[in-house]
C-alpha cells in the first residue's frame, strides 16, 4: 500500500526550514510516497512544490507573530480532516505545533528548526520530534528528540554568478540579511580581508524577506565594502563560484547553507555557536570563530583562502553525510514506526 504524508508549512515564502521540507518531500516521492503540502496561501513555496508535482492544500495557522496562536484554532477542523486522509502528518516547525491538540489519535511528526526557549506541553503529543542539530535537541528535554541534520543536494546544478568574473578570490554570504545572521561582521571584516588577499571580492546574496530590521539591511546593502545581489532561485548552484562561504551568525540552529557550500567543494567560515560546530570541522573543512569578532573573522577567511584547495576537497567529502538520501534513510522509518 502506498504510504501518504501530509506536510504542514506555516509560511508561504520559503526559508531554510521550508527548503528542508521540500527536499524531504522530493526524496519521499522518489520512494513512492503520496505527499500533500499545506501552506497559508499562494506564494513561492507553493509554486516550488507544484513544480515538483506535490499536491497542495490551504491551511492558515495564524502567522508567526506572538499572540497569533488562537487563530490556529479556526484551522483545527480542516487540519483534522486533511490528516485523516494521510498516514502521517509532518508539522514543519514550532508554529505547526499549534495543531497537535486536535491531531490526537493521528500519527504526527514535529520537526523543530529553532533554538527554542521553552517547550510547550502540547509538543509532548507528537509521536516523533525531530531536531535540526544536537544543539536544538538539547533544548527539548523530555521529548526524545531525534537529530536529523538538514539535507542537501550533493550535486546541485550550477547557475551563472550574478557578478562579473574577476581575478581575485570571492568571499560570499548567502542568506537572510538580518541581525541574527551577523552579516555586518563580514562587512566590517572586508577591509582586512582585502589587505590580506588583494583583489578579493566580498559578495552578499540575499534579502530581508520578512523585514526583520530595515536599518540593518540598509547598513549591509548600502555599504561600499561589499557587492550586494538579491536572492535568487537555485542559490545552491552559486556555491561553486565562491572560494569561501561565510556564515557569521549570532544564533543558528543548523546552518544548512554551510553544508550546501561544502557539497560544492567550497570551504566555510562560521561562528562557533549553536549547531554550527556540528557541521564544520575546524581546521579541516573550514574555520570556526567567536561570534561578533570581525578581526577574527577576517583572519579565518584569510587562513581558509590559503588552504582553499585542501579544505575544499575535505569539505566535499564530509558533505556526503548530509546528502538527501542519507536524510530520507534516517527519517522515513520514523514516519510510520509504531
Amino acid at each position: 500500500m502506498t504510504p501518504s504524508l501530509l506536510a504542514v508549512a506555516p509560511v508561504a515564502h520559503p526559508g531554510g526550514a521550508e527548503m528542508i521540507l521540500l527536499r524531504l518531500l522530493r526524496g519521499l516521492r522518489r520512494r513512492g510516497w503520496r505527499v500533500t503540502l499545506t501552506t497559508p496561501g499562494p506564494g513561492k513555496l507553493a509554486d516550488l512544490a507544484a513544480a515538483e508535482g506535490v499536491a497542495l492544500e490551504r491551511l492558515d495557522l495564524g502567522g508567526l507573530g506572538r499572540g497569533r496562536g488562537l487563530r490556529a484554532v479556526a484551522a483545527w477542523p480542516r487540519a483534522r480532516r486533511l490528516a485523516g486522509r494521510h498516514d502521517v502528518t509532518y508539522l514543519n516547525g514550532t508554529v505547526c505545533g499549534r495543531l497537535l491538540p486536535v491531531l490526537r489519535g493521528r500519527r504526527t511528526v514535529l520537526h523543530v528548526h529553532d533554538m527554542v526557549r521553552r517547550v510547550p506541553r502540547m509538543w509532548r503529543g507528537a509521536d516523533v520530534v525531530l531536531a535540526d542539530s544536537r544543539a536544538v535537541a538539547d533544548r527539548l528535554p523530555g521529548l526524545g528528540a531525534r537529530v536529523a541534520h538538514p539535507p542537501v543536494e550533493l550535486d546541485p546544478a550550477p547557475v551563472a554568478a550574478p557578478w562579473p568574473e574577476g581575478p581575485g578570490p570571492v568571499v560570499g554570504f548567502v542568506g537572510r540579511i538580518e541581525p541574527r545572521k551577523g552579516v555586518l561582521d563580514l562587512v566590517r571584516a572586508a577591509p582586512a580581508i582585502r589587505r590580506g588577499a588583494p583583489g578579493a571580492r566580498i559578495v552578499v546574496i540575499g534579502d530581508d524577506d520578512y523585514e526583520v530590521d530595515r536599518d540593518y539591511r540598509a547598513a549591509v546593502t548600502g555599504s561600499g565594502e561589499i557587492e550586494h545581489h538579491p536572492w535568487m532561485d537555485r542559490a545552491t548552484g552559486l556555491m561553486g563560484h565562491l572560494d569561501v562561504l561565510v556564515l557569521p551568525s549570532r544564533r543558528e540552529p543548523a546552518g544548512t547553507v554551510l553544508a550546501e557550500a561544502m557539497a560544492a567543494g567550497t570551504p566555510v567560515v562560521a561562528s562557533r555557536v549553536d549547531g554550527l560546530p556540528e557541521i564544520v570541522a575546524d581546521g579541516r573543512t573550514g574555520r570556526l570563530v567567536a561570534p561578533g569578532d570581525p578581526d577574527a573573522l577576517a583572519a579565518a577567511v584569510l587562513d581558509v583562502l590559503e588552504h582553499r584547495d585542501e579544505m575544499g576537497r575535505a569539505a566535499r567529502d564530509d558533505a556526503r553525510r548530509f546528502g538527501l538520501e542519507a536524510f530520507v534513510d534516517a527519517v522515513e522509518p520514523l514516519l510510520l514506526a509504531r
